[in-house]
């Protein structure tokens, strides 16, 4: 494999180029007319513009990337996350192109990429699940009787869905019909697929997913666990590596649980399983995202495997080099994904041109970016501006390294979700690890941001006084030394 086509943008088909380049791979990007002047297409060897910039008509265009690549003899194609990376027919048409895609087969995409499907086809091993329905579910009645037996509340959900889109709480059965609807017509709007499924409500959960990895050898591990409880929307913004609650025994349980899940669909490369953990350390199996995450430099950190590198020797059909017995956790990392979104307004995108962009760099401290001074963030695409992480021999070394990055990254031009981070960070659940999903619910305000910052203000002019009439009394005292004509 001596070139690669990423068939992404920003900071994840940059992080993609610079493994390739360590390996000695030539990489090509693509970029859609407004990404002309991204850092991705500078880095790259070879760049080709794939259209407007909707990504509907540049990134989503399956054909016409497959077209580049094997115009430029391409031999594989990384798909990053997000726009085609969990899409069978691109996995398939990559294949059927005669170029390797870097990631699993079209049929693990496919039966991953149903949540109905998924649980059918793991059930045979015996993970842990939460109680609800194994079939997609439209007939309100019937919705009503299963709700009753598994017992409020309860979560509806879309088989396709993810990012929170077609799930709906429902507390009691006067609810059930109308969230229903809402469920159905969100997940057909956002996914094309209006299948939804019922499953008993966890209270206080926690986001517990397991990175594995395998190849075509037979031979699945798994690199342990990241904590992802902190979430807005159910989106992820902090994330860590290892887990502050679980431990050895169910550490090994949910990763040999997760290591069958790979096996159920015959899985390639590296991707994670989700998993649910209540306060009791039951665990139960969520989902399974067939791709990198975002959050995958915490397992680089506390593993030093780099993932990308992993994926494309799978790709290139090599063994591989380390069996489970050789993996274990080394210290603590900590990600928080810097998005151009305002914390202080319900976290709505803040779009504008980074005036100044400077990000942070010192001992322990890792920037994923795909940005520069002067940019404009595009309205098209995710606002996410950076994967700022921390490593630490501990948590605690770990929580101010990330602390001390933020302070020192310097961002103009929008808002950002730095404070937030910083919030979270300093927060007394998250410190003792005692918090769950619902963090920004239970914790978060635009008020309690605002007293932080008001707090903090007042400390800084309270020292700024002090060192000011520390160096006035200073300038009025000159030192006198003896005179030999006052001696006299």
């Amino acid at each position: 494999m001596k070139k690669i086509l990423v068939a992404n943008r920003g900071e994840i088909a940059l992080r993609v180029m610079r493994t390739a380049r360590r390996m000695g791979i030539q990489t090509v990007a693509v970029y859609s007319e407004i990404d002309r002047h991204s850092p991705h297409v500078s880095f790259a060897d070879e760049a080709v513009c794939v259209g407007p910039a909707p990504s509907n008509r540049s990134y989503l265009l399956g054909e016409k990337i497959i077209e580049v690549a094997k115009n430029l003899g391409v031999d594989g194609i990384h798909p990053g996350y997000g726009f085609l990376s969990e899409n069978a027919g691109f996995a398939q048409a990559v294949t059927a192109a005669g170029i390797t895609f870097i990631g699993p087969s079209p049929y693990s995409i496919e039966v991953m990429g149903s949540k109905l499907a998924a649980k059918d086809a793991v059930r045979k091993f015996d993970i842990p699940m939460v109680p609800g329905t194994e079939d997609a579910i439209s007939d309100v009645e019937k919705a009503k009787a299963i709700s009753a037996e598994i017992g409020y509340p309860i979560l509806i959900k879309a088989s396709a869905g993810g990012g929170g889109k077609g799930m709906r709480i429902v507390e009691n059965e006067k609810e059930l019909a109308s969230q229903m609807e809402r469920a159905i017509s969100e997940a057909v709007s956002a996914f094309g697929d209006g299948s939804v499924f019922i499953e008993k409500y966890i209270g206080s959960p926690r986001h517990i997913e397991i990175q594995v990895l395998a190849d075509t050898h037979g031979n699945t591990v798994h690199l342990f666990e990241r904590e992802c409880s902190v979430q807005r929307r159910h989106q992820k913004v902090v994330e860590e590596a290892p887990s502050a609650i679980l431990t050895p025994e169910v550490r090994a349980a949910m990763g040999a649980d997760a290591v069958k899940v790979a096996q159920a669909c015959s899985y390639t490369g590296a991707g994670t399983v989700e998993f649910l953990v209540d306060e009791h350390l039951n665990y139960y199996f969520l989902e399974m995202n067939t791709r990198l995450q975002v959050e995958h430099p915490v397992t680089e950190l506390i593993t030093g495997i780099d993932l990308v590198e992993q994926q494309i020797r799978v790709a290139r059909g090599e063994k591989l080099s380390f069996s489970q017995d050789d993996l274990q956790i080394n210290g603590h990392a900590i990600e928080l994904r810097v998005y151009a979104e305002d914390p202080h307004n319900d976290f709505l995108p803040s779009i504008g041109k980074l005036t100044t962009y400077r990000p942070p760099s010192g001992e322990g401290i890792r920037v994923d970016d795909g940005y520069k001074e002067g940019m404009d963030i595009p309205i098209y695409y995710d606002p996410m501006l950076s994967k700022l992480c921390a490593y630490g021999k501990t948590r605690p070394e770990a929580i101010r390294r990330l602390l001390e990055a933020i302070s020192q990254y310097d961002i103009e031009g929008c808002a950002t979700t730095l404070p937030f981070g910083k919030f979270v960070l300093e927060h007394d659940a998250f410190v003792s690890g005692k918090f769950d999903t619902h963090f920004v619910k239970n914790y978060f305000t635009k008020e309690a941001l605002l007293a932080g910052e008001e707090a903090e203000s007042q400390v800084a002019a309270a020292l700024a006084l002090q060192l000011y009439l520390k160096e006035k009394k200073r300038l009025k005292e000159p030192l006198v030394e003896d005179s030999v004509w006052r001696l006299r």
